[in-house]
């Protein structure tokens, strides 16, 4: 009887090693395929505008434009540069994202004409005052994550893949996050990010998605609620344009200093 039921167990704990293999082996099937069907673009650039709201609802804008440099092997690059408010115009933020290793980013004052390196410590901080932090803005990296399927689900009438993404990088502001992924476009539909201590802490939500190239999707509204402190981020983005003929020159350090 007692091998009987020590055979019971190991079956049962075997069991369970064989259906978490299978989660984290799902998860990632559907990363890569994420990763495949994204990958080819070469270059994109958009206009974007920001509606930050505060906890009493009250809003103010920031309109920027957007350039991407897709680096094989690597992440991409990204250029962020700030047109209106005023006080904010000319302001840059250059992104280089990288699989585990830690994203290079600088922030440009146009006011000092000064250069600010920020450091991957802070990356959790909020970009430019939205609900979106630096760490945010930086490219999806598939190596950047372990990856667990939890289950199907609907998001917003749309059939998804519910994934856990764990970071593997350092000074993540983030225990995990869970994904919508739609299961038609590969896209996602629905983010929930959680802090250090494993409280929810914003929800991030795509929507009205357009297909360019007859290949790449893109999100043209973006919704980042912040449920700690009761403010939320409207990010609007148009005019996509892809292969501009951007070069790695143009996503350089020096080149923020003649940024107009």
């Amino acid at each position: 009887m007692k091998t009987s039921m020590y055979l019971a167990v190991l079956l049962v704990l075997g069991a369970s090693v064989v259906h978490a293999e299978v989660q984290e082996d799902r998860g990632y099937t559907i990363a890569k395929e994420t990763d495949k069907r994204d990958s080819g673009f070469g270059d994109s650039s958009n206009d974007s505008m920001f509606t930050l709201r505060n906890a009493q609802g009250e809003e103010s804008v920031r309109e920027f434009t957007v350039k991407t440099l897709e680096v094989p092997g690597d992440g991409d690059k990204d250029l962020a540069i700030f047109h209106r408010p005023a006080d904010v115009k000319g302001t840059a933020v250059l992104t280089f994202s990288h699989g585990v290793k830690p994203d290079d980013q600088w922030l440009f004052l146009p006011e000092l004409k000064r250069i600010k390196r920020i450091s991957s410590v802070n990356k959790s901080g909020p970009f430019l005052g939205s609900e979106f932090a630096f760490e945010d803005i930086a490219s999806w990296e598939i190596d950047k994550y372990t990856y667990k399927y939890l289950r199907d689900d609907v998001s917003d009438g749309h059939e998804c893949f519910v994934v856990e993404n764990t970071p593997v990088y350092e000074y993540s502001g983030y225990s995990k996050r869970i994904e919508w992924v739609d299961q038609t476009i590969y896209q996602p539909r629905k983010i929930e990010f959680y802090d250090r201590k494993n409280t929810l802490l914003k929800t991030l939500t795509f929507h009205d998605y357009r297909q360019y190239l007859d290949r790449y999707w893109r999100a043209s509204r973006l919704e980042m609620v912040n449920h700690q402190n009761g403010k939320s981020t409207t990010l609007a983005r148009s005019h996509y344009k892809f292969r501009n003929g951007f070069r790695d020159s143009d996503f350089s350090e020096s080149a923020l200093k003649f940024i107009q």
